[in-house]
């Protein structure tokens, strides 16, 4: 296996990577970005969410647990990112995901703000791609019963619009998770209203270079967008990952969360088999921002390979 250093030269060799928060400490950046031949990604944080992991997490011991974040220096009370990306291919401006909007209290809902720091008007967005229904990744689609982003159109699998927005389901979760389609109906509805909300099913080619990959599970609908251009490949993560130091090197570790953890979890195994033997690039919602890297084979399991974020 090639070692750290040769892996971080060969990330800094395929990208133009740099921080554009006004901060010079890479912690407490908030947009990032990438080049994809002339098109350009903006990773963007919505902000960070303590999660207890101690108590959301299955097939995993209380031991282990500890000891997977005593490994990385945190502990099962962990801070998750939220984090949202951009492609900009110069004809188009995309998101992908909005955050949780005022869902989460000042947990997150600094997407606008932040892509008006980076440069980016929330107006000049021409599509939202969702990749799939929950607080943390749609609840940014509308403010005050308005669409936030008023020019674009937004996509989602129609499994999950079948599914969230139906209450009848509420007993096809856990019961703490039920708040999810009062959640959905309340981001949603004001971008229905607009007659902006447009369906799709995976697979789907959405855009030029922009296609909708299933990744069911986590909810019925839940989709990866696979940016292909200049010869590379980005892969765009929903909620493939919510604990990295627990689920890489163990990928049966489920959530709470999963509509389905038995699915979730057969998801997750083939995705990150994939993203390993395949080493596209990967931008992920959950992970430490800016949430881009790549995935490495570790014995049974896997790591992930931030993008060095000194190459500025």
């Amino acid at each position: 296996m090639k070692s750290s250093f040769v892996l971080a030269g060969l990330f800094s060799s395929l990208f133009s990577l740099h921080a554009l928060a006004a901060s010079t400490e890479p912690a407490r950046a908030t947009s990032w970005q990438m080049n994809m031949g002339d098109w350009r990604i903006t990773a963007v944080s919505d902000g960070t969410v303590v999660v207890p992991l101690d108590k959301l997490l299955t097939h995993i011991t209380p031991e282990n647990l500890v000891k997977r974040m005593a490994a990385v220096g945190q502990t099962p009370q962990a801070d998750a990112a939220i984090n949202a990306y951009v492609i900009d291919t110069g004809h188009q401006r995309i998101l992908v995901d909005t955050g949780a909007g005022a869902l989460f209290g000042n947990a997150g809902g600094h997407l606008p703000e932040r892509l008006r720091a980076a440069g980016i008007d929330p107006d000049s967005i021409d599509l939202v791609l969702l990749t799939h229904i929950h607080a943390d990744h749609s609840g940014g689609v509308q403010r005050d019963g308005k669409p936030v982003f008023r020019n674009a159109t937004v996509r989602v699998d129609q499994k999950d619009v079948d599914f969230w927005l139906n209450p009848a389901h509420a007993p096809q979760v856990e019961p703490d998770q039920r708040h999810t389609f009062a959640e959905s109906e309340r981001s949603l509805r004001p971008v229905i209203d607009a007659g902006k909300l447009k369906t799709f099913s995976a697979p789907a080619t959405l855009a030029e270079g922009i296609e909708a990959i299933p990744a069911s599970g986590h909810t019925p609908g839940s989709v990866i967008y696979r940016v292909s251009h200049g010869g590379e490949t980005l892969l765009v993560w929903g909620d493939i990952i919510h604990a990295e130091p627990v689920q890489m090197p163990e990928p049966k570790v489920a959530i709470r969360f999963d509509v389905d953890q038995q699915k979730a979890v057969a998801t997750r195994e083939k995705v990150l088999a994939q993203a390993a033997r395949d080493g596209d690039w990967i931008a992920s919602a959950h992970i430490a921002f800016p949430g881009i890297g790549k995935v490495v084979k570790n014995g049974e399991g896997y790591r992930w390979m931030p993008a060095p974020l000194t190459q500025r």
